[in-house]
């Protein structure tokens, strides 16, 4: 649809970007202000953003997430709720690393003993109070044993190095109380199926934003030109960053946050299993003891004929670069060290994420390099009472997730409300 055919071109909401903010923000909008048109514009073909779910099997079979996969902090992860409500299956299998969760080597004494390191590593980055922030590499102990693994953790939990990532944005790191669940019909499904009642124009992608209107604000746009009484932003930091948006007036203070909120990477890459009784069901296992350039498997999920290689930070970078044939590889020896020499000529590489390489996104999720963390309030704020801004990188807390997106394009959709 070209936005011209939109009401003529103007409209009371435009929100940018289809991802779980911007869907967030626009469903909360049409119960706050029905009386209010609203259009949700996507640069991409398709709805979810950095939540995406494939079929591989076909329509009927497993359903596999390319981007986010788990209800982090379930209990009270709005997406929870709402997945029940659109008719959506929760499952509720206890995720690996929780209490009663299933990890192949979980009562093996160097497992428990690297489990231990990286938990009291994360209880001194939660008890850190220094005046300056510093980077996360400063709570290694000198020479401990574990460290390599610390490093693997942490690159999994910011998608970045040690050194790159602040240590009081990590402390500040809350998803909520409760476990963690996954939506059996993918997390992608769930967010694209939440969006169906939005009005989405998809393939318009917007480059400049002129909020310099005192009553409306324009976008233009690859299908044509929009007038909006309110626009709510809601982009990757990336796409900010690398200003694939212009702002006029130019707003730096956002350049500068999202520059310094970047997204880390993390990539997966699914594995089809030719004797998927040869490996546990929905079990986890890491791929080195010792090396922090290691991927976490998922054995089996939801009992597919597949496994779940999950990469991050340089490693998931260094192996996109290389393309899927090496990712595969290189999972293919880790996997040797738990299952034999023999597991390759079960194997076969399936599909793979390369979320750095997305044109629209960028990367995964926002880490706040050492002291930035305050700038995600900055991110945040609202321009003018008109132009606003949503997206995980927008949470002080949540960051990194789709509820905390999601969270954020509620209180976007509030101030748009009262705004207007």
């Amino acid at each position: 649809m070209p936005i011209e055919s939109w009401r003529g071109g103007d409209v009371d909401i435009a929100v940018i970007g289809a991802g779980a903010a911007g869907v967030g923000t626009a469903r909360q909008l049409q119960v706050l202000r029905p009386d209010l048109s609203i259009v949700l514009l996507e640069a991409s073909d398709r709805v979810g953003g950095r939540a995406r779910t494939i079929h591989p099997f076909g329509a009927d079979g497993a359903a596999v997430d390319l981007g986010c996969g788990w209800l982090h902090g379930a209990s009270t992860n709005p997406w929870t709720k709402i997945t029940e409500e659109i008719g959506l299956t929760v499952d509720r299998t206890p995720a690996p690393w929780s209490d009663g969760g299933r990890q192949l080597e979980r009562g093996d004494p160097a497992t428990k003993a690297a489990a231990a390191a990286v938990g009291e590593f994360f209880e001194r980055v939660d008890a850190y109070e220094g005046v300056a922030d510093a980077d996360l590499s400063t709570m290694l102990v000198p020479g401990a044993p574990w460290n390599e693994r610390i490093y693997a953790v942490g690159a999994f939990m910011t998608g970045a190095e040690l050194p790159k990532s602040s240590v009081i944005d990590l402390g500040r790191y809350d998803p909520g109380p409760g476990p963690d669940w996954r939506v059996r019909q993918g997390y992608g499904t769930l967010v694209a199926s939440y969006g169906l009642p939005v009005p989405t124009i998809l393939g318009a992608e917007v480059s400049r934003i002129d909020h310099s209107g005192g009553d409306h604000i324009v976008l233009s746009t690859s299908k044509g030109e929009l007038k909006a009484k309110a626009v709510v932003v809601a982009v990757s930091t990336n796409v900010l960053a690398a200003e694939r948006v212009a702002f006029w007036p130019p707003l730096p203070e956002k350049i500068e946050a999202a520059s310094r909120l970047p997204l880390g990477l993390a990539n997966k890459l699914f594995i089809r299993v030719s004797e998927p009784g040869m490996f546990p069901e929905d079990t986890h296992v890491m791929g080195s003891r010792q090396d922090r350039r290691t991927g976490a498997y998922q054995l089996r999920p939801f009992g597919a004929p597949v496994i779940e290689a999950y990469f991050a930070g340089d490693l998931a970078l260094d192996l996109e670069r290389q393309g899927m044939e090496a990712a595969f590889d290189f999972s293919v020896e880790q996997l040797k060290r738990v299952f034999g020499s023999d597991v390759g000529a079960k194997l076969s590489p399936l599909v793979m994420s390369s979320w750095a390489s997305e044109p629209f996104v960028g990367g995964s999720y926002s880490y706040a390099t050492p002291g930035a963390s305050d700038l995600r309030g900055v991110l945040a704020a609202p321009c003018n009472d008109r132009l606003f801004f949503a997206g995980e990188a927008c949470s002080q807390t949540r960051y990194s997730t789709a509820h905390g997106a999601y969270e954020s394009g509620v209180v976007a959709a509030e101030a748009v409300a009262k705004a207007l």
